[in-house]
């Protein structure tokens, strides 16, 4: 189903229109202030990925960033999670967090 963004020129609201899909067309009007003067924006769009795609995606180890760091496998071990629909629960980004938390403690002794 095309959906098209459009911005009113006169509020400045954005707002998503389905266009193409009933017989009457729609008008292009701003729902919030009726609002006629509206511009079509050029819209994101999304491209499914296999679960295959996503995992060696994830499995890329430039994106896993330094290994040694638990900050920075923290951020990839979320990342993953989200990119996967994954809820991984409180529990887990309570743990997470808390291996941030000791990382910033460390310190380096010279």
């Amino acid at each position: 189903m095309p959906l098209f963004d459009y911005r009113c020129a006169d509020c400045r609201k954005r707002f998503t229109l389905l266009v193409g899909v009933v017989a009457e067309k729609q008008e292009e009007k701003c729902p919030a202030c009726g609002s006629l003067k509206v511009e079509k924006l050029i819209s994101r769009f999304a491209r499914l990925r296999s679960e295959d795609e996503l995992i060696d995606g994830l499995a890329d180890p430039s994106k896993m960033g330094d290994l040694d760091d638990p900050v920075e496998m923290q951020k990839w071990m979320m990342r993953a999670g989200k990119e996967m629909g994954e809820d991984l629960g409180d529990d887990f980004e309570e743990m997470l967090e808390g291996m941030e938390d000791s990382s910033e403690g460390d310190t380096l002794e010279a």
